[in-house]
């Protein structure tokens, strides 16, 4: 496979296996289990002296083509599959941790990825600091003689916010600690944390990358040693593996990301620009706009805005519920990277769990609204949002 590619044709072509029946499409190889010719074929494969797979929990072809056609789009040495976004979050933080350890991590968070570093963690004697991950100082004053890892999503989950990588990488590395940022909202198409001077990147892969609601997943991409010392063991032993069926649809779905991903974004921006000229909506967040709060760092670490926008309703609840109900087109949905315009109101389904006082730090009001862009006609999503609000102000 050519390294020149462009993402387009990489995501199309990419680690493509073929049987011996030429098929076009890749096949799935849907298996428990591998056979040997001979038992001292099965030892050596154990003994890792031959090449070949062992076990569908370890790795299959199927599992194997997703793994390197992501790494050929994040320019990553190798890749983990995971059965869901979760599970390659859990999988990327506590592989590399162990008891008397130090997490640093962004208080801007998706409620589970939180409830990892900030719950699951500390059950097992691994400490955690959450800073406004916003200034530097934050992460710099965070710092102690046992922080192993840093740990950001950017733009984060649901305000959109954005995190200084390269910063935090420089930070991470004087202190011989690895940095591991989840990119779902920017998809791999807008910004490469590796390239950024990240050491670890996570996907749900069940958002854009699948992008059309079907199946689960995730993904764990660093460089080969880093998997090898880290992750290798801990995924073969806890078993998070993804299923090949899964894989397979994730292969299908990837070969349209750019295309879909464009026009989601595109979506996005005319939307967030008709939602900030309306009274009833209080602020917009967008990444694409010139009036985001950190629009200097955005131009430097990515080449696009995103498909998800956020907005704050004057009416709070009542009125981010009524906007919702209102709505024709745009299903109410927690989901996101969908093909389709989904729209959630964190305050009570993705953030939920966190304190009144939690969601006010990370600027989720009762009239906080995320909406995820899908592929529809932009027009027709926009007169979806000019019908509702006026619906929900009757």
């Amino acid at each position: 496979m050519s390294k020149t590619w462009r993402p387009a044709t990489q995501l199309v072509h990419g680690g493509t296996l073929r049987s011996q029946y030429g098929e076009t499409s890749e096949a799935i190889y849907l298996t428990q289990g591998f056979v040997y010719d001979t038992s001292e074929a099965a030892e050596a494969r154990f003994k890792g002296e031959t090449d070949g797979y062992i076990y569908a929990r370890y790795g299959s072809p199927t599992n194997d083509m997703f793994e390197k056609r992501m790494c050929m789009l994040e320019g990553a040495e190798d890749a983990r599959a995971t059965a869901s976004g979760m599970a390659a979050v859990s999988a990327a933080i506590l592989c590399q941790v162990k008891a008397g350890d130090h997490i640093v991590a962004a208080r801007a968070l998706f409620g589970s990825c939180r409830w990892v570093v900030e719950t699951l963690a500390p059950k097992y004697g691994i400490e955690c600091t959450l800073v406004d991950g916003r200034d530097l100082k934050n992460w710099e004053e965070a710092i102690r003689p046992n922080t192993k890892v840093f740990f950001l999503e950017s733009p984060t989950n649901p305000t959109l916010e954005i995190v200084d990588i390269a910063g935090v990488a420089k930070l991470a590395n004087q202190v011989g600690a690895k940095v591991v940022v989840d990119n779902v909202f920017a998809t791999p198409l807008f910004q490469k944390p590796l390239e950024l001077g990240a050491h670890i990147v996570v996907y749900s892969a069940t958002k854009h990358i699948d992008g059309q609601g079907r199946c689960l997943g995730g993904v764990v991409l660093a460089d080969k040693a880093w998997i090898d010392e880290n992750l290798h063991d801990y995924f073969r032993h806890t078993g998070p593996a993804m299923s090949p069926f899964n894989a397979w649809t994730l292969l299908k779905g990837i070969e349209t990301l750019p295309l879909r991903v464009r026009q989601q974004t595109q979506n996005a921006a005319k939307i967030a620009d008709f939602l900030a000229e309306q009274n009833k909506v209080a602020k917009v967040i967008y990444p694409g706009r010139k009036d985001h709060p950190q629009a200097d760092i955005i131009a430097r670490q990515m080449t696009g805005g995103s498909t998800l926008v956020a907005f704050e309703l004057k009416g709070g609840k009542d009125a981010a519920f009524a906007l919702q109900n209102a709505l024709d087109i745009i299903k109410i949905s927690n989901n996101l990277g969908d093909s389709k315009s989904l729209i959630t109101h964190p305050a009570t389904t993705t953030h939920k769990n966190l304190t009144e006082e939690a969601r006010a730090e990370l600027g989720i009001s009762p009239g906080t609204v995320r909406l995820s862009a899908g592929i529809e006609d932009t027009d027709d999503l926009i007169e979806d949002f000019a019908k509702a609000l006026a619906k929900a102000s009757a």
